[in-house]
């Protein structure tokens, strides 16, 4: 692996990650230094709509509702997820103490990682197949030569296109466990 593709695939991956955990950390730390503990064990519900919010892309995607542009949608979704999902997180804490919560919260974790890998593959897959079809035509060759040439890649790239049906999957486990969770606490809740 070079450096280049360290640099611009593999490092802004791993920083927004990374500064979804550190972000959580330091979150996590200020509401105990400020005894203010309490906030994060509600921070679920704004972060949960956060997420729901995000799926405005989604529909817009599936022609489900027509406002919106697809690429800005597309960066509201991620950052809206970012956000909600340090909520969660702040949310979850190290206060877990039953099975349901931890499995929606990996759902959670597996799904945003699955996004974002999703994103950065299908964003390089397109910058390599552009790379080469502007290297073919800067050797003279266009057209249906040049369309052979670059047949299985540009299969490759079509075929990333389609993580989003691994992705869709994780997505719907995340969903289904958050919501048993979310169900569970209103059973389990001391409403005196």
């Amino acid at each position: 692996m070079n450096r280049s593709v360290i640099r611009k695939e593999v490092l802004p991956f791993l920083v927004l990650f990374g500064s979804l955990l550190v972000a959580t950390a330091v979150c996590d730390a200020l509401l105990h230094l400020s005894g203010l503990v309490w906030v994060g064990r509600y921070l679920g519900i704004p972060g949960t709509l956060l997420i729901l919010l995000s799926f405005f892309y989604s529909l817009r995607k599936r022609k489900l509702i027509r406002f919106g542009q697809p690429k800005r949608l597309l960066r509201l979704h991620e950052v809206l997820t970012w956000l909600g999902a340090l909520m969660i997180l702040v949310h979850a804490g190290i206060h877990v103490y039953t099975l349901l919560p931890w499995l929606a919260l990996v759902a959670m974790l597996v799904t945003l990682v699955s996004g974002m890998t999703g994103e950065y593959l299908l964003d390089r897959s397109r910058r390599q197949l552009g790379a080469k079809r502007d290297a073919y035509a800067q050797r003279g060759l266009t057209g249906e030569a040049a369309e052979k040439a670059i047949f299985w890649d540009a299969v490759t790239v079509d075929l990333m296109k389609r993580w989003r049906a691994v992705h869709f999957p994780i997505t719907l486990a995340f969903g289904v466990l958050g919501l048993a969770h979310i169900l569970s606490i209103f059973l389990f809740w001391q409403w005196q």
